[in-house]
C-alpha cells in the first residue's frame, strides 16, 4: 500500500503559482512515498526518521509535550510484516507496532498534513531526505551514505527485522576524527572503554539536529557554532562532521577551551585531517567576543560560567543555545528554607538538589523572558554520566511580552530569599531585561 499523498491538483497553463507549488509538493511527497514503498518491498529499508515536529496532531500531543522525533522500522510480529513506531519525548519513549499497510497510511497522513518538516529514509547504501521549508516547499534529495558500496550492481544487505536491533545513528564509527580522538581503533572499531562517550556523542547530535531543524537555521546553508569549554573536542568534532559531511552545510565550528594542552591536541587533529571550517582557540566564555554567532554550546560549564555562556548567546542573537550545567554554587549559600519546606530542606542533599533545580529553572525562565522557547530535560541517563541535565533554547521568530515571566522570577527569588542571580544581573546590565 502506498503512503497516503494528497491528490495532485490539475495544472492548466493558467494555474496560479499557489497551485503550481501544491502540485510540486504533491510530486515530492509521491516520490518519497514511492521510494519508501520500494525499499520495504525489496527488504532494504532500515529506518524512516521523522524530525522537526510542527504540531497539529492531537493524538500525539496528548501523549506528552515536546515530541522530538519518530523512528519507524520494519519488523516481523507473529510472522507478519509490521512497522514499529518509536515516538521519542524528552522524558519517555512510546512504541506502537502496526501492520505495514496501516503503518504506511499513518506515516503518509502525517507527512501529507505537514506534521513534520523533515523525513529521512535510510537503506544500507542510501539516504532519501524529504524536506519541507518554512514556506511550505517540499523537496526530495537522494544521497549515498558514507562508506556505502559504490558499484552499480552492489546489492545492499537486507536489514535485520528482529524486534530488537541497534538503532540508526547520525554518526558512523568510520569517521576519521573518532580514530584520532581515541574513540575507535585503527580499524574503525569502537574501543570498549569509550562506549559511554560514543552514546553521549550520538545523543547530543540527536538533540542538536532537532534544535537546528526547529530554528530559523533550518533553511540556512551557512552557520557558525561555538562550543565553550569544548575539552578534548568529542562533541565539537561531531557537530562539525555532521553539519559539513552529512548535511552538506557551509558551517564553521569553533571550540573554545582554557587548557592549552587540549587546544594543541585538537589543533593537531584539525591539521592532520585537513578539516575546513573548524578552529580551536584558547579562551574563556567571559572574554570571548565572536563577530557572529548562530549556535552556542556550553557543556559542563562550572557554576556561573553557564550563565555567562547563556548571556553571550542571548546578546549575540544566537538562534540555538545548548547548555549542560555543572556545579550550582551561586544559589545554595543564599537559599532560605521557607515554611513549609523547612523540614525537607534541613538535609544537605535536598538543599543541593533544590539549589540545582532552582538555578536551572530560573535560567530557563530568563531565557524565556529573553525571547527563547526553552526546555530542561535529561540529556543522557545517569548510567552514562552524572552531568545529565540539558537546557535547550531556540529563539522565537516573533517577540512576546515577557512581563509575566519577569514577575514570576521576582516572586521565586523573594520566596527563597535570593539576592543575586548571575544571568539575571548580566541581562539587566545590558538592558535586555527591565532593571
Amino acid at each position: 500500500m502506498p503512503l497516503y499523498v494528497p491528490p495532485m491538483p490539475e495544472s492548466p497553463e493558467s494555474a496560479s503559482s499557489h497551485t503550481d507549488a501544491a502540485a510540486a509538493n504533491a510530486a515530492a511527497l509521491q516520490r518519497f512515498a514511492t521510494l519508501t514503498r520500494e525499499a520495504l518491498v525489496q527488504g532494504v529499508c532500515q529506518q524512516v526518521l521523522l524530525v522537526a515536529y510542527q504540531g497539529g496532531m492531537g493524538a500525539i500531543e496528548e501523549l506528552g509535550q515536546g515530541l522530538q522525533r519518530v523512528m519507524v522500522r520494519p519488523i516481523e510480529l507473529r510472522g507478519q510484516p509490521h512497522l514499529s513506531f518509536l515516538l521519542r519525548f524528552p522524558t519517555k519513549d512510546i512504541t506502537k507496532n502496526l501492520p505495514t499497510q496501516e503503518g504506511l497510511g499513518l506515516l503518509g497522513q502525517w507527512l501529507g498534513a505537514g506534521a513534520f518538516r523533515n523525513a529521512h529514509l535510510f537503506t544500507a547504501t542510501e539516504e532519501v531526505q524529504l524536506a519541507i521549508s518554512k514556506k511550505g516547499k517540499a523537496s526530495v534529495r537522494v544521497g549515498k551514505l558514507a562508506g556505502a558500496a559504490r558499484q552499480p550492481d552492489a546489492k545492499a544487505e537486507a536489514p535485520s527485522q528482529a524486534h530488537n536491533r541497534d538503532k540508526h545513528r547520525l554518526l558512523e564509527l568510520s569517521r576519521p576524527f573518532l580514530r584520532e580522538l581515541g574513540v575507535t581503533d585503527a580499524h574503525g572499531h569502537l574501543i570498549p572503554a569509550m562506549s559511554r562517550k560514543w552514546k553521549q556523542i550520538n545523543k547530543f547530535l540527536e538533540v542538536f539536529s532537532s534544535a537546528v531543524a526547529k530554528s530559523s537555521l533550518a533553511d540556512r546553508q551557512a552557520l557558525h557554532v561555538v562550543d565553550f569549554g569544548s575539552g578534548k573536542g568529542y562533541l565539537t568534532f561531531a557537530v562539525h562532521d555532521w553539519l559539513r559531511n552529512t548535511m552538506g552545510r557551509d558551517a564553521r565550528v569553533t571550540g573554545v577551551e582554557l587548557r592549552d594542552d587540549l587546544v594543541q591536541l585538537c589543533q593537531r587533529v584539525i591539521g592532520q585531517l585537513k578539516l575546513q571550517g573548524m578552529d580551536y582557540e584558547q579562551g574563556d566564555v567571559r572574554h570571548y567576543h565572536p563577530a557572529d554567532l548562530d549556535v552556542v554550546i556550553a557543556l559542563h560549564a562550572c557554576d556561573i560560567a553557564t550563565d555567562h555562556a547563556i548571556h553571550l548567546g542571548i546578546r549575540a542573537g544566537a538562534q540555538v543555545i545548548l547548555c549542560s550545567p555543572c556545579c550550582h554554587k551561586e544559589v545554595r549559600p543564599q537559599l532560605l528554607s521557607p515554611h513549609p519546606l523547612r523540614p525537607i530542606l534541613q538535609h544537605g542533599i535536598h538543599q543541593a538538589q533544590e539549589a540545582e533545580m532552582l538555578t536551572d529553572g530560573l535560567r530557563a525562565m530568563l531565557l524565556d523572558a529573553a525571547g527563547y522557547d526553552t526546555q530542561v530535560f535529561e540529556f543522557i541517563s545517569l548510567e552514562h554520566t552524572n552531568k545529565n541535565k540539558m537546557i535547550l533554547a531556540v529563539k522565537r521568530s516573533q517577540p512576546q511580552d515577557n512581563t509575566e515571566v519577569v514577575a514570576q522570577v521576582r516572586d521565586i527569588k523573594a520566596f527563597y530569599g535570593l539576592q543575586h542571580q548571575c544571568l539575571e544581573e548580566l541581562l539587566k546590565a545590558d538592558g535586555l531585561l527591565p532593571a
